[in-house]
């Protein structure tokens, strides 16, 4: 009996394995496997049979190895892609294995096999905060819960001309582009520029006492309250059964759309907020991109703000408070019409926008949030 459920156990993690192109799954994109933000998405080769039972050879060897309950929490992380909370995998970190010329690491092994086939160095990766390892340095064992890592979102290249998004005017209040707002009890009470009548609603308000809010929006219009984050991480999403957070589905909408319909069913996991000590980070936890527009992601020069594409499974620092204190752009009118556009975030579910998609703005996609800091 024992030896029967470790062996289904071992079973399972193989068949639960990030698949690679030419499984049928590759390109399903519920892996995260390819570049970021930049819309690089480098696709893995399948590997011949050789390498392939090589790999399953060692894979189950290493596993064998683990304990029943550290199968366990690796199943339930793996099947659930994330979804379920499940604690630490600590493991010896010391530990080589080595794939045809190239020599891993236990945890890089297992990122590869779970999640990223295509990673190859450590320096790709940040570990989550929900990660009860994160900060720590212990030289002997490592957390190799693939769903405690994230991929680390890269800006250094220039963007390609889809992402260029005109931020240097303000619409006026009755242009085509001004939305309905909810009111706190979710009536419509008047038309403000997208982005004013929530940042309005926070200055009026007073309360210091959370770090930011966030806003749920369908097009043109907010749906729901204002959410009030005091916890140093939150999860957005919009039908998840485990864990706590700002579930979208949970809100009530009158939009018969389709698309917005469509697009609802993609949110699934959603996204990750975390504040750490360095700024504000976005994890990608759903299974289709997210788009982000910050302006302390760009040069604090530049006369447009450019929006982010991030992949399933990667992270990105959405907001640097030190940038934004320090933002100056006495020459940019929506700087000066509205002074919380540095201390602004929005961001985009499944379909992005900008001036090479059919979406201009923001107000015309599906489904969006918009993420308002307090300042310091």
């Amino acid at each position: 009996m024992f030896r029967t459920k470790r062996s289904g156990l071992v079973r399972r993690l193989w068949r639960s394995r990030a698949p690679v192109e030419g499984d049928g799954e590759a390109d399903r994109g519920t892996h995260g496997s390819g570049g970021c933000c930049m819309g690089k998405a480098t696709k893995v080769a399948k590997s011949n049979a050789g390498s392939e039972a090589e790999l399953k050879t060692l894979t189950n060897s290493i596993l064998k190895k683990i304990k029943d309950k550290q199968l366990e929490v690796l199943l339930q992380a793996v099947e659930s892609k994330g979804g379920a909370r499940s604690p630490c995998l600590l493991l010896p970190n010391k530990v080589d294995a080595k794939v045809g010329q190239q020599s891993y690491s236990l945890p890089m092994l297992l990122y590869k096999v779970f999640r990223w086939p295509d990673l190859r160095h450590s320096s790709e990766l940040k570990r989550l905060s929900c990660c009860e390892s994160y900060g720590e340095i212990n030289p002997e064992l490592v957390c190799c819960n693939p769903h405690h890592m994230s991929r680390l979102c890269e800006l250094e290249s220039p963007p390609p001309p889809y992402s260029r998004y005109p931020m240097d005017y303000l619409k006026p209040p009755d242009s085509p582009d001004s939305g309905p707002s909810s009111s706190e009890t979710g009536g419509t009470t008047y038309s403000a520029p997208v982005g004013l009548s929530d940042s309005l609603a926070l200055q009026e308000s007073g309360d210091r006492a959370h770090w930011c809010v966030v806003a749920y929006w369908e097009e043109k219009t907010r749906v729901g309250r204002l959410y009030s984050v005091q916890e140093s991480s939150l999860d957005i999403f919009y039908d998840l059964p485990q864990g706590n957070g700002f579930c979208l589905g949970q809100l009530c909408s009158d939009n018969k759309s389709q698309l917005v319909q469509m697009v609802r069913s993609k949110i699934g996991y959603g996204i990750q907020l975390t504040r750490e000590q360095d700024g504000v980070w976005v994890y990608n936890r759903s299974c289709y991109p997210i788009f982000i527009k910050s302006a302390t992601l760009d040069n604090p020069d530049s006369r447009t703000l450019l929006v982010h594409k991030v992949f399933p499974g990667f992270s990105i620092k959405a907001f640097d408070y030190d940038k934004a204190g320090s933002l100056q752009r006495p020459n940019d009118h929506e700087f000066t019409q509205q002074p919380r556009t540095g201390f602004t975030v929005q961001i985009s579910f499944v379909k992005g926008w900008g001036q090479c998609y059919t979406r201009q703005f923001i107000s015309s996609c599906p489904c969006w949030l918009e993420v308002i800091f307090n300042s310091r």
